[in-house]
């Protein structure tokens, strides 16, 4: 079991693989058209006209006349009992409580508070980062 779940990692670690190298060659190859002189346009080929095209004239197909339908006689719905149904009972109402007013005594107002002011540092200037020189990798030879 481990050996297929290794070799299942091993084929998507690969498929990442292929798929990032053949990236790197479509953006390197989008790069060079980008900087290659732009092309004349064509001159415009006038193309001769379509030749006229006749058709036999579509031939008449008899008119299908179907059968009529046949009647079906269905039978009558039977009627359906009345039903009467008893009366609500009527519910007696509630009268609900009526609560005396509540009074909350007023919010006390509370002190602003200050914020303490914090002191300014004064931070030595950054050094300035060492200057680093370019590298080029050499352009590989084109393939016969």
């Amino acid at each position: 079991m481990a050996t297929k779940n290794s070799a299942v990692f091993l084929l998507g670690l690969l498929s990442c693989v292929a798929m990032s190298s053949a990236a790197r060659i479509l953006e390197e190859t989008i790069s060079k058209e980008e900087h290659q002189p732009e092309v004349p346009s064509l001159p415009k080929v006038e193309l001769p006209p379509f030749p006229e095209v006749h058709l036999p004239p579509k031939p008449e197909l008899p008119k299908v006349e179907l059968p009529p339908l046949p009647e079906v006689h269905l039978p009558s719905k039977p009627e359906l009992p009345k039903v009467e149904l008893p009366l609500k009972p009527e519910l007696p109402k509630v009268e609900l409580p009526t609560f005396p007013e509540v009074h909350l005594p007023p919010k006390p107002k509370l002190p602003k508070m200050e914020l303490s002011t914090f002191p300014e540092v004064h931070l030595p200037p950054k050094p300035e980062m060492p200057t680093v020189p370019g590298f080029h990798l050499p352009e590989p030879e084109a393939k016969p």
